[in-house]
């Protein structure tokens, strides 16, 4: 039996909670305050001696230390250290708890699940060797797990999840879940009885956060457990997110797409990702993961697309790619962003880039059309489009939905690299058709197919989008009343998917798009003729 524990006992813990690494949310508003390193350091000793002054508060007994762990401190200066618990040495598996002081530091009570302190044994009646067995026999009968037959690691820990504590054996098996996630399984085993106690995944998708550039904080699925999560969602086909560290891909991968830098997958101590600022890397892999989100679930949820390829696999993001680069990309496999030049443009990680350049991959796997001539200019026309539709099923307030592209990572105007109402505001781009516009940048000669679909969704003439003005005028001279831009996507896509191929012209999309409105809402009615005014419009007849 032990005894409650004093001061003394406590105070063994405290060298070693002051050496450990803590991490702190960022200042955004309504969010913990951050705060240096040092000053974080102090305030987990604070929290430690504060500990130690209230045993009773933490179940204490003797043979346990208090490690410290994530420190958070909320603009008011109250704060919140959390702390995992050892006994004997031994980690206890649910002994973790959170220390509260408020503003004046004052004590504010502990935030735990241990109900009792813990009076058990540490030592083990069960060899490690024989619990093993044990679970991998257990695994073997009745694991849905493929590969899960051999033990990663063996450790002797107090499990305190539930009920009464026991001293048990924490068998961990690798292996391969069900819908293609990593596997590992730990499975804890009595150490007295030899009985299996319980098991649980820790590669598991967590519900996360992204504080980001431009969209504010966002939810994010991230994958691991304990303080160990990567920015990657099974939920989405395994899309995860990279920092190339300012690299830029080599002669040989730009020749021949082989050899390509990967970059470094974005890890966490937390489920948080980012601090809402270019100081902290991984911002900006927040940005483009939730835009590769946002993106899969528009194509899933209004489209029924299963991902890029429509087969449920995911793809990866490359954020921080070269030096001073203003641009974004997709080669076929991921999508890669660029930092910006820091002047005139910051990284080109927002929602609607996110959006286009994820776009080009299920043109590419639907239409394939060419990147060049008008079939190029319809390719990305198409990712403008659908960059825009996600902005505004993404509905967040931080980045509202518009039909301006880039407006978020235009430092100076914020009015982007283009903009869909009347492309030709960018001085180059093409409000109307002429037998000049294949021959042009297929990044100009886009401007007529996002003309057209401004005015088949919102028509002509002027009116404000959520606190945007736009105006677009008709090529012709005539007014063009739109049919909504939900309409306007599905035909936009059955067209593409359905009727584009991959040398499809402008007067080939006019026919394409007539006959998905069609299908979709029947001959002569009023979408199918709108989009045949729409084309008229712009000098597409």
């Amino acid at each position: 039996m032990r005894r409650t524990a004093g001061l003394a006992a406590l105070a063994v813990a405290a060298a070693t909670a002051a050496a450990l690494p803590m991490t702190t949310a960022s200042s955004a508003p309504g969010a913990p305050a951050a705060a240096p390193t040092s000053a974080r350091a102090d305030v987990a000793a604070d929290a430690l001696r504060a500990l130690q002054r209230h045993p009773g508060a933490a179940r204490a007994t003797d043979g346990q230390a208090f490690v410290a762990g994530t420190t958070l401190v909320d603009a008011d200066g109250s704060s919140h250290v959390r702390f995992e618990r050892t006994l004997d040495g031994l980690r206890v598996v649910g002994g973790d708890l959170v220390v509260h002081r408020d503003a004046s530091q004052a004590w504010d009570g502990v935030s735990q699940t241990l109900s009792a302190p813990l009076t058990l044994g540490t030592d083990a009646g069960v060899a490690k060797s024989a619990a093993t067995r044990t679970v991998l026999a257990r695994n073997a009968r009745t694991s849905a797990v493929r590969g899960d037959d051999r033990a990663e690691a063996s450790e002797l820990v107090v499990d305190a999840t539930g009920g009464t504590p026991r001293l048990a054996w924490e068998v961990v098996t690798g292996g391969t879940q069900a819908d293609g996630t990593p596997s590992r399984l730990a499975t804890y085993v009595d150490a007295r009885t030899g009985m299996v106690i319980r098991s649980t995944q820790q590669v598991v998708n967590v519900d996360g956060q992204g504080q980001t550039l431009y969209s504010g904080t966002v939810p994010l699925q991230v994958s691991g457990s304990g303080t160990s999560y990567t920015l990657k969602d099974a939920t989405r086909g395994g899309t995860y997110t990279t920092d190339m560290n300012n690299k830029s891909d080599s002669m040989l991968c730009q020749l021949f797409g082989s050899g390509c830098a990967t970059g470094t997958t974005f890890t966490s101590t937390t489920t948080t990702f980012g601090n809402g600022s270019t100081t902290n890397r991984a911002t900006a892999g927040a940005d483009a993961q939730y835009g590769s989100n946002e993106t899969w679930d528009y194509f899933k949820a209004v489209h029924g697309r299963n991902g890029i390829w429509n087969d449920g696999r995911g793809s990866y993001n490359r954020v921080h790619y070269g030096s001073g680069y203003v641009n974004a990309f997709w080669d076929g496999t991921k999508m890669t962003y660029g930092d910006g030049d820091g002047v005139n443009y910051g990284p080109l990680v927002s929602l609607d880039v996110a959006g286009h350049e994820m776009s080009h991959g299920v043109t590419e796997n639907s239409a394939n059309l060419t990147y060049s001539g008008e079939s190029g200019g319809l390719n990305e026309a198409t990712s403008d489009i659908f960059g825009t539709m996600v902005e505004f099923y993404a509905a967040n307030a931080n980045d509202a939905g518009d039909y301006l592209i880039g407006e978020e990572f235009d430092l100076k105007n914020h009015v982007g690299f283009r903009r869909m109402d009347k492309p030709s505001s960018d001085g180059a781009s093409y409000d109307c058709w002429s037998a000049l516009v294949g021959q042009d940048d297929v990044h100009y000669s886009s401007g007529v197919g996002n003309h057209f679909f401004y005015l088949l969704a919102e028509g002509s003439g002027a009116k404000t989008i959520n606190g945007v003005a736009h105006d677009s005028p008709t090529c012709n001279g005539s007014t063009v009343t739109g049919i909504g831009r939900d309409a306007a996507g599905k035909i936009w896509y059955r067209a593409l998917t359905v009727y584009m191929t991959s040398s499809t012209t402008y007067a080939g999309a006019r026919t394409a798009t007539l006959n998905a409105a069609r299908d979709l809402y029947g001959a002569g009615s009023v979408q199918q003729n709108t989009v045949a005014a729409a084309w008229s419009a712009v000098s597409v007849g």
